[in-house]
């Protein structure tokens, strides 16, 4: 894996383009803010092209190319010289991973592709933290606010690497031990192909009259309202210690291991956003059943469910399908909630379902 057909292990010579590159900035413009900062932010100067990439890591240009690939960055030409030592580092070490017979390359491809996804969400989040902050705190237009972040994030560089890497090691930890609770309780493998082996209670909440209110606001009061939605939400959610899949604009999917923790969360939500000034009416549906588990998302009859049940639950209203509602009547905390039949609904794709609407028991 870690060399082309017919040649050595080592590295062709590449040459050093230290001294080029500090004679062409040297005549050339003024570097702007961002450039001065790359050169630390990514551990030196670009250097090596595609290729040299390639030679220095001692992997095949195909290998190089996938590597970046899965990283989610456009493709490069042979002759742009883009990438530096740190880029050498990172690929050595993922393609050790299948030389040592660690992981193979499916695995080691998707482990990329998962890190560059959250990874990209993640810094475009922060950074727009940062524009919002230094917007209100400075009292700046938005072009203002992005460029003094652009001049300022390296002085806080490190510390979000660090607390990256301890959100990570904390978020992991709490995998491993409900994994291995799950496991506990498993019975034999299910032979059944179409067996889904996760049982989950999914909760979904969307806004009322999102799409036609959006057109309406100007784009603080739209950013306003979005990120309440959403800070509301995940505080409420992972609060009582279910967790989100995903945000979709003016919805939110989240997931329980048990059907009375997802029950909480979603009547504490409604009631929740309910409360917030200027928030959009909601309306919500809880669904148990099997789901399948890839690349942080779930997948399954039971997501669709829920998503069909929103969409036709009145503002302010929780909705269950009948298997759930049943289920959630057999729970020690059943006592504290009613579940009411509603009218017989179709469902687009599923057919017709007597919902049920979840409230809890005032006192």
């Amino acid at each position: 894996m870690t060399t082309e057909p017919g040649t050595s292990g080592a590295p062709d010579a590449v040459p050093d383009r230290t001294d080029d590159i500090g004679e062409a900035r040297s005549n050339s413009a003024p570097s702007s803010t961002v450039a001065e900062h790359l050169d630390q932010l990514l551990g030196g100067p670009a250097r090596y092209t595609i290729i040299e990439l390639a030679q220095r890591a001692g992997v095949s240009v195909d290998l190089a190319r996938t590597f970046w690939k899965a990283m989610a960055f456009p493709n490069v030409q042979d002759d742009v010289v883009l990438f530096g030592d740190g880029d050498v580092a990172a690929l050595q070490e993922m393609a050790s991973l299948v030389d040592d017979g660690r992981l193979d390359m499916t695995a080691v491809i998707s482990l990329l592709r998962a890190q560059s996804h959250m990874t990209d969400r993640l810094v475009l989040w922060q950074t727009e933290a940062l524009i919002e902050h230094a917007a209100r705190t400075l009292d700046l237009d938005d072009v203002s606010a992005r460029l003094v972040v652009l001049d300022k994030l390296p002085g806080i560089v490190d510390v979000l690497q660090t607390q990256l890497n301890y959100a990570w090691r904390r978020q992991l930890g709490a995998l491993m031990v409900r994994t291995e609770a799950e496991v506990a309780e498993m019975r034999q493998p299910d032979t059944d192909p179409f067996h889904l082996p996760l049982q989950r209670a999914l909760g979904f909440v969307d806004m009322v009259a999102y799409t036609r209110r959006s057109t309406e606001l100007g784009s603080r009061a739209l950013a306003d309202l979005v990120q309440t939605f959403e800070y509301t939400s995940r505080d409420v959610i992972t609060t009582h210690g279910a967790r989100v899949v995903k945000t979709i604009g003016d919805a939110i999917l989240y997931v329980a291991d048990d059907l009375p923790t997802a029950a909480e969360v979603t009547v504490d939500l409604v009631e929740a956003l309910h409360a917030k000034e200027n928030m959009l009416p909601v309306r919500a549906a809880v669904v148990w059943g099997g789901v399948l588990s890839r690349n942080g998302d779930v997948f399954g009859p039971t997501v669709n469910l829920a998503s069909r049940l929103v969409d036709v639950a009145p503002p302010g209203a929780i909705l269950m399908d009948p298997d759930t509602a049943r289920a959630m009547s057999l729970t020690p905390v059943a006592r504290r909630y009613t579940m009411v039949p509603r009218d017989v609904a179709d469902l687009q794709g599923l057919g017709q379902v007597m919902p049920y609407e979840l409230r809890r028991v005032p006192g």
